[in-house]
């Protein structure tokens, strides 16, 4: 492993120093723990994260602190001004700081102003720390005038979880540091105001979290038109001289950034691209792109607003960035980190029962659907779209039919929750949004979530749940970021701070929802503001092809869904009842008929630690169909740890030839599993190279093949194994690892 840097103290989670000015906090700056540097250490942090806790800590200049954790560090000058001086990745011995920038920019009433920052870099190529003594502060910029280190609060509550999920820390172990800005003597502002700048890092994984607060301090109301959140001037990683309109130089790829301010789509980046941008740097004059148009300014900047109106003694909270420093450009171990961190500082997502998308919504059926549940493993019934359930009907005597059903599965100890359709729906006329010349909303229409249908909206859901006491929403169609030009007064004043509005009316419902335990089905990217799930990525149409293709193509999509996403972060789908059409070749219904294709649809979600919408009348028709459901549940149940601890990618299905994953988890008495997958009508003997690095063993591995006939393989000096497997025809194999 290369070079770290680790806390004198392992173990220290925060030391609280509060500085009121920045001519004591340059003297507080010696009272903090001395960072030193450690030995070489072999600990990989994917591996074991214990020894990797993190701290503030005062550097050897006595202007300087430093947020650090072994893995990754950020470091603070904090005078003449407060700014971010280096950030580098210390497993990978890299900095990926090339330039000082203001910690942030804020405009208040009409007025931008820089937050911290200095002065007088010579060349924005490279940082040398001897230019950083010559450098000044603006004398326009906000001036930092202390800072404060602090625990980690949570920023939404999340109970003990209801549904299945490994035990999970929150809120996260790790440090918090303030760094507080206010006008310098003599500026002209009339407006009284604090910005504060927050930090957060994380034990055991090589992530910050950076956001704002105002503190309206005068009298009288100020508003925050816009702001930038984060502002670094990164190394490019590439050298690219002459590109064109059409084909710019790529971002950075050593940093991954994402927000809570996240909606529409089911990855990160098509959800984050209206805050999250990559842009050119003025200031870098001597890059070889003969354009100046390399994207190497990393800027968290919503595109409207939020134009929020902050009264006096009162405050603004921006949305929170996520900074991921990578270790490593290959594509299996940048998944890992990003896995580890959704673990970290969204645990929920770990959550993961076991799902039947019920199409009938008659009370009766619907109560032998909780009791097939209950007999066969599956632990939740979802009143799915086309079922008939009506969530928008406030009648008395239909919530309290439904509160029957869910006591009876509650005594079941199964979890009870419905489909709703947000997005696309069409609410009476003056509620729905009105998009900006030349826009339009994402799903052809959408209702305005602070109009007083959206307002009735979320006030019947949550008036649903608590009057029938559903534990699950499926949200279908969030709100996706469309911007309204409507004033709706008072939660709206116009275009600029739509989307801000509507993204608060949502996010505060989810977080209400997580509080209650409330299990959240989202097929957005809304996993920082409290949903559970969203779709793995799979076209829908897919599942009125032939059985046999939508058998490669679950394994293919869940291939292909989980390098960025645990697998419990993604839902699949299996058509018991027709989908989309295809008929009699593509539905499972009658089951009887069909089992070997429900056994393989089953292993083919379950082995890979994938839960799927189960969407048909029942789970089973017939006593064999019962004991093929059970069999399969029984077994992933028996190895549910393992199966949704983290993928490592193998061979992806193709129909061709064996496709496998490995599960991994090396904090586990079961620290690995391979699953192989046959597609081919005849049995398969193969001899696989597997790699088991991040099972974390590191000399012999004991293999059993199904649970029996355990040998020893010693692992070569890449941690591989050469394992012989032989799968049965269109079947699986599975091999467990101690």
């Amino acid at each position: 492993m290369s070079r770290m840097f680790l806390p004198t103290t392992i173990g220290l989670a925060f030391l609280a120093v509060c500085c009121p000015r920045l001519g004591s906090a340059t003297a507080k700056a010696e009272e903090l723990p001395r960072l030193t540097e450690r030995s070489t250490s072999d600990v990989d942090w994917l591996i074991d994260p214990a020894p990797y806790t993190a701290g503030v800590f005062a550097t050897e200049h006595p202007d300087e602190i430093a947020l650090d954790n072994g893995l990754v560090r950020r470091t603070f000058r904090i005078s003449p001004n407060a700014a971010t001086v280096g950030l580098d990745q210390l497993s990978a011995e890299e900095s990926l700081l090339r330039g000082v920038k203001p910690e942030a920019t804020i405009s208040i009433d009409g007025r931008e102003y820089a937050v911290g920052g200095l002065t007088g870099q010579p060349n924005y190529a490279y940082l040398l720390p001897e230019w950083l003594d010559e450098m000044g502060s603006d004398a326009n910029s906000l001036l930092c005038v202390g800072y404060e280190v602090l625990p980690i609060e949570a920023r939404l509550d999340w109970k003990s979880p209801r549904h299945h999920a490994p035990q999970a820390a929150w809120p996260p172990h790790g440090t918090h540091l303030r760094l507080d800005f206010e006008p310098q003597a003599g500026d002209s502002s009339p407006a009284s105001f604090r910005v504060s700048v927050h930090y957060e890092l994380y034990d055991g994984v090589p992530v910050f979290c950076k956001w704002l607060t105002v503190d309206n301090r005068s009298e009288a109301p100020l508003l925050v038109d816009h702001f930038v959140s984060e502002l670094l001037a990164i190394v490019e990683q590439e050298s690219w001289v002459d590109a064109g309109e059409d084909s710019p130089p790529p971002v950075p790829q050593s940093i991954h950034v994402e927000t809570d301010f996240a909606f529409g789509g089911m990855n990160s980046a098509s959800a984050n691209e209206h805050i999250v941008h990559w842009r050119s740097d003025p200031q870098y004059t001597s890059q070889v792109n003969y354009r100046k148009v390399t994207p190497c300014l990393l800027m968290v900047e919503p595109t409207y607003g939020p134009a929020q109106r902050v009264e006096p003694g009162e405050s603004f909270e921006s949305c929170r960035a996520f900074e991921v420093l990578f270790d490593s450009t290959e594509r299996e171990r940048r998944g890992l980190t990003l896995r580890r961190m959704y673990r970290t500082v969204a645990p929920w997502v770990t959550e993961n029962p076991l799902m039947h998308h019920m199409l009938v919504a008659r009370p009766d059926a619907v109560r032998a659907a909780i009791d097939q549940a209950k007999d066969v493993g599956f632990e939740m019934i979802i009143m799915s779209f086309g079922s008939g359930f009506d969530m928008d009907n406030t009648d008395p005597s239909y919530l309290a039919t439904w509160r029957d059903v869910a006591d009876h599965a509650e005594r079941q100890g199964i979890e009870i929750g419905s489909y709703s359709l947000l997005s696309s729906r069409r609410a009476p006329d003056g509620n729905m949004i009105v998009s900006p010349p030349g826009q339009s909303p994402r799903h052809g229409q959408c209702p305005a979530l602070t109009s007083p249908w959206g307002q009735e909206y979320f006030a019947r859901l949550r008036a649903f749940y608590d009057q029938t006491g559903f534990d699950l929403l499926e949200h279908d169609g969030s709100y996706p970021g469309d911007v309204d030009v409507t004033p709706r007064p008072p939660l709206q004043q116009g275009e600029l701070d739509s989307r801000w509005a509507q993204w608060r009316v949502i996010t505060e419902y989810y977080r209400w929802c997580r509080e209650r335990g409330i299990y959240l089905n989202v097929p957005d990217y809304y996993f920082l503001s409290g949903s559970n799930k969203c779709g793995m990525g799979y076209r829908e149409v897919n599942w009125s092809l032939p059985r046999d293709m939508q058998v490669i193509h679950t394994r293919q999509n869940i291939y292909d869904g989980t390098w960025d996403k645990t697998p419990s972060m993604g839902w699949m789908f299996v058509p018991l009842a027709q989908y989309h059409g295809g008929g009699a070749a593509a539905t499972i219904e009658p089951l009887h008929e069909h089992l070997d294709h429900y056994e393989r649809m089953l292993m083919s979600n379950l082995a890979l630690g994938v839960q799927a919408c189960y969407r048909g009348p029942r789970l089973y028709d017939s006593p064999e169909t019962r004991e093929v459901v059970k069999r399969c549940t029984d077994w992933y149940h028996a190895h549910r740890e393992i199966l949704e601890s983290d993928l490592i990618h193998g061979r992806r299905a193709d129909g061709r030839d064996l496709d496998w994953m490995l599960h991994v988890n090396p904090q586990l008495e079961e620290k690995g599993m391979l699953v192989v997958f046959n597609p081919a009508s005849e049995p398969v003997t193969k001899t696989l190279r597997v790699d088991l690095y991040y099972t974390g063993l590191t000399e012999i591995a004991r293999i059993s093949h199904e649970g029996a006939d355990e040998r020893e393989y010693p692992l070569d000096r890449r941690f591989e194994v050469e394992l012989e497997v032989n799968v049965p025809a269109r079947g699986m194999a599975w091999f467990s690892i101690r």
